[in-house]
């Protein structure tokens, strides 16, 4: 494991993302966008309900983004260095694979930490709405179970892509959108019909959106909540790991791995 070779990758990362117009709209753009019609819309609610719950709504939003950008960053992450025609190219180099996904979670978590706080700030000033008023404790715990359900669909993304290449890059944007309602991320899970919620519950995701909305009411942390989640994730991280591997080593069998670069 070289730090040097981390370096690089990241400051790759870091040139292309404050150079392309692409990643600032897709990253930044729309989170504040969302932002700011979830924050009215949940004025609207309060003024109508005069309810915590009408929070729900932003405070979903804000915690939402926590897995949109992370996966985003490393499935497209990859796809920046195919339209490139750069990843062979890297991996000519003595980088090691291992080097590259840890530079890629890496840089994720630095591009997720920057957009949560900035909508945070926005959703603070123009709503009064603090997300840390669940507990800093709390915020830091779901932030780390959310990053990590995102890290593995992220891979299983970044597998495919590297087996199939930019025929499936729609799944790169879109595929991580088909958890949103499965999560229960704007209302609580007993909405859903029952089939679904026995579904939600195999997902992280749904602990920590359901205990994040308890603690608006009580800032205290249930660390059952906290446990079941981070389980499942270190589940989900070993099975989308074995699925990168086993679609990398396919790619390099076929050939796909190399036409990538071309």
């Amino acid at each position: 494991m070289s730090i040097s070779r981390i370096k690089a990758l990241l400051l790759e990362e870091f040139f292309i993302t404050i150079s392309s117009l692409e990643v600032i709209v897709d990253l930044f753009f729309l989170s504040i966008v969302s932002v700011v019609v979830f924050g009215f819309f949940s004025v609207f609610l309060a003024s109508q309900v005069n309810d915590p719950s009408a929070h729900y709504l932003l405070l979903g939003m804000l915690l939402w983004e926590v897995v949109r950008v992370m996966q985003y960053s490393i499935s497209v992450g990859a796809m920046w260095e195919v339209w490139s025609r750069n990843l062979t190219n890297l991996f000519i180099t003595p980088l090691y694979l291992r080097e590259y996904l840890l530079a890629s979670v890496v840089s994720g978590l630095a591009k997720t930490a920057l957009t949560l706080t900035t909508v945070a700030a926005i959703a603070a000033l123009l709503f009064d709405f603090d997300i840390t008023s669940i507990g800093m404790q709390n915020l830091v715990l779901a932030f780390m179970n959310l990053a990590m359900f995102a890290v593995a669909v992220g891979l299983v993304i970044m597998g495919v892509i590297f087996r199939y290449g930019q025929r499936i890059q729609a799944l790169a944007w879109g595929i991580i959108f088909l958890f949103q309602p499965l999560t229960a991320v704007y209302f609580p899970i007993d909405v859903l019909p029952a089939f679904l919620q026995d579904l939600a519950h195999a997902f992280p995701p749904t602990y920590v959106f359901e205990s994040a909305r308890n603690n608006l009411h009580d800032p205290a942390t249930d660390w059952s909540a906290v446990a079941k989640p981070l389980v499942l994730n270190l589940v989900y991280l070993a099975c989308s790991l074995a699925f990168f591997n086993f679609m990398y080593a396919g790619a390099r069998r076929s050939g796909q791995f190399s036409k990538l670069g071309t």
